[in-house]
């Protein structure tokens, strides 16, 4: 561990010693002895503590050149590419687990006991609910239902190698879906369920769909309304049981429940149709991505991408069994949540769905006093983006803020303590009972691995998660275009701020960038841009040649994507993602500004929820977009004796010079220079959410449509006006 960021300390000193006394006492006489046998039988397997296998070389370069490849020490003669042999498909994938597991919990969903609204002081109302038990289908359930499903499917007309399209949430549904079409051959068309109308017709009319599985909900609130748009759409399959007439569609379109394809599936002139089975090199699924940076790209990812970039993620995951239960929320339609779930299902782990605002009990659509989804569930594996991580770490900090002057104080012994313990690869037995259990229990109590994704994580948020959920946090680097992998930080290495070193099914090379003065050849470390190759690269972008120049292929026949991040490779093998070549923007004056960077070192600032910092390089400064924190900036507000409602604060002059002030304090102790601290800002009294079409589904900024939405602001903010 690098540095240890402690929590501020002003403590009474006979406390400190009490506290010290207590700890030292407690490990001396509960687990010494068991940290002795402990030790003796990790030497015995030639494991070594924790603390030395956080400092083993995790991958090296295999030709010795700085630039690479690099490779994970477990894959440097030959990259892996399969779980178990033979099984090089998903269909087969899914097979080999409902035969070793027929019985075993697969997918559960918990039932829906009471629906209300609530009416909130603003006047808004709120849809409540309460939720009762999970219901589980069996591996050999669901099994079956895709099976019969896939047979439906191709009974409706949907043939091999025809595309498929699915708009939907994170739902079992989803999955049953989703191994059907692997089944049968139809390449299975993800697309975000937050997409607008235009992206949404874009995907389903460059992939040419005739069938489209959704949810009752996104039918009648999104693709309705686009339906004469999408001419070839013939057939629409919704999740739902209710209602089963659908009334009012275009001609030519008709509306089906997903258990009435089912039954046809049973048909015995359906079953006896056989199904044509994929190979390895068939597309398995064409993923539309986020859109960040313009119009939705469909990666197309074969089975044997996929099934090689699960690989290399289960590898990672130390124990992963059947005994292990994960809590699927993220949208299915991002690589990440695919990945997660597809590796459970090959290990018999079971999978309870949950959505955002269900998920803890706190959550917007839990009603008070009931349980969310994490207390019913008690998830052992979690997936989560750096959004979702951040949220907590800064509703806990604001709850310690709260607490009375002994329990802040104890809070802040204990998380020291601990930070210290883990920084020498020791546990602490007493401060996880003692001080953060409660905290432990937002997720449910018995998290043991939460994988972290999509977006970087900032060092003060992953110590906080390592230390109060007492669980390792293994962030995570990949991208669609490789199957969501490339590295994944070791479990026991508690490191901040590295996304660990490659997975056994990918190597990385470093790329000089010139323009941007990154080098192989840089001291202390070599930089460049990152280059992903292996099994688990994908197969390109559909219909867009244009774009397809990001891959490429070496002299072995290997695939390779161009990642557009610079990164820089640690002496352990272990890589660190520094900048990226489209957030980099020269200043008029020639300095260049790393905008993610900026953004990446002020959202640790208690007053920031999100930021967007922007530049160009016609302007000699930085300026930027901010969604600030209710409650630190109404106790702004009271302590500067500036009035209003929310929205009056936010647009108020003397409000944004308040938390300029903030902001680049901020900056400054974060050692940015001078010319990357934003001069000018714009609060937003809005959130960003990807329904309002500013951020992705993993809540990464977009910055195009953020430059249309605050245009009139960034030319005050440049004098324009």
């Amino acid at each position: 561990m690098n540095t240890l960021m402690k929590l501020k300390e002003d403590l009474n000193p006979v406390l400190l010693l009490l506290f010290q006394v207590t700890v030292w006492l407690y490990s001396v006489l509960a687990f010494l002895p068991s940290y002795l046998f402990s030790s003796v039988s990790e030497s015995d397997a030639g494991l070594g503590s924790e603390q030395e296998r956080a400092q083993r070389l995790k991958a090296q370069s295999v030709t010795g050149r700085p630039a690479g490849p690099y490779r994970a020490m477990g894959a440097t003669k030959r990259l892996v590419s399969s779980l178990h042999p033979g099984v090089d498909t998903l269909d087969k994938v899914f097979e080999d687990a409902s035969r070793r597991f027929p019985d075993r919990d697969c997918l559960g969903t918990r039932e829906v006991v009471m629906e209300e609204d609530e009416r909130q002081n603003n006047g808004k109302v709120f849809k409540k609910v309460i939720l009762g038990q999970y219901r589980w289908l069996s591996y050999a359930e669901t099994h079956k239902a895709a099976a019969r499903f896939g047979s439906g499917l191709a009974a409706l007309g949907q043939r091999a190698h025809n595309n498929i399209a699915i708009f939907c949430e994170t739902r079992a549904e989803w999955v049953i879906a989703a191994q059907a079409c692997f089944m049968q051959n139809f390449p299975l068309v993800t697309l975000y369920s937050t997409l607008g109308g235009p992206a949404i017709t874009h995907g389903l009319n460059e992939t040419e769909v005739s069938h489209i599985i959704t949810s009752r909900e996104l039918l009648e609130t999104r693709l309705k309304f686009i339906l004469l748009e999408v001419p070839r759409l013939q057939h629409i399959i919704v999740v739902d049981d209710t209602p089963t007439k659908w009334p009012g569609y275009p001609r030519g379109i008709s509306v089906h429940n997903m258990a009435t394809v089912q039954e046809l599936g049973t048909k015995l002139e359906n079953v006896s149709r056989g199904r044509k089975q994929p190979m390895p090199s068939d597309i398995a699924v064409i993923m539309y991505t986020s859109g960040s940076t313009g119009v939705p790209k469909g990666v197309m990812i074969s089975h044997s991408n996929i099934i090689a970039g699960i690989t290399g993620m289960a590898e990672r995951i130390p124990n992963l069994g059947e005994n292990d239960t994960y809590i699927g929320y993220l949208p299915l339609a991002h690589v990440l949540e695919l990945s997660a779930e597809l590796v459970c299902v090959a290990h018999g782990c079971r999978i309870g769905y949950s959505s955002p605002q269900t998920l803890a009990d706190q959550s917007t659509k839990i009603k008070k006093g009931s349980k969310g989804d994490t207390s019913v569930l008690q998830p052992t594996l979690m997936a989560a983006v750096p959004e979702i991580m951040d949220r907590i770490y800064k509703n806990v900090m604001t709850k310690v803020e709260e607490m009375s002057s002994a329990q802040r104080t104890l809070f802040t012994l204990a998380y020291n303590y601990k930070l210290e313990q883990l920084s020498q690869g020791r546990s602490t037995p007493l401060c996880d009972n003692l001080v953060f259990k409660k905290v432990r229990s937002l997720l449910g109590g018995k998290t043991r691995v939460l994988l972290s994704g999509g977006a970087p994580l900032s060092a003060a948020t992953q110590r906080f998660m390592n230390v109060c959920f007492c669980c390792p946090v293994g962030q995570g680097y990949g991208l669609t275009e490789t199957c969501g992998a490339g590295t994944i930080s070791e479990m026991w290495d508690y490191s901040t701020g590295r996304v660990g070193g490659p997975l056994i099914c990918s190597e990385i090379k470093l790329k000089d960038w010139v323009e941007g003065g990154y080098h192989s050849t840089d001291t202390p470390n070599p930089q460049g841009e990152i280059l992903i190759g292996g099994p688990n690269v994908t197969m390109g972008y559909y219909k867009n040649e244009a774009k397809n120049q990001d891959f490429f292929v070496d002299d072995n026949g290997q695939r390779w994507f161009c990642t557009g991040d610079i990164g820089e490779v640690h002496p352990d093998g272990c890589l660190k993602i520094i900048d990226r070549k489209k957030d980099l923007v020269k200043l008029q004056a020639g300095e260049y500004v790393s905008l993610g960077k900026v953004e990446a070192m002020l959202k640790n600032c208690p007053l920031i929820d999100n930021i967007c910092a922007y530049a160009n390089s016609e302007e000699m400064y930085v300026i930027g977009f901010v969604v600030p924190n209710q409650k630190h900036l109404l106790s702004l507000a009271e302590q500067y004796c500036i009035r209003g409602s929310w929205e009056e604060l936010c647009n108020n002059a003397a409000m944004e010079g308040v938390v300029l002030q903030v902001i680049t304090e901020a900056a400054l102790s974060a050692q940015l220079e001078r010319f990357e601290i934003p001069r000018k800002i714009r609060l937003s009294p809005d959130p960003w959410t990807p329904e309002t079409g500013l951020v992705t589904d993993a809540f990464k900024l977009k910055r195009q449509q953020l430059k249309s939405k605050y245009q009139d602001d960034i030319e005050r903010m440049y004098g324009g006006k």
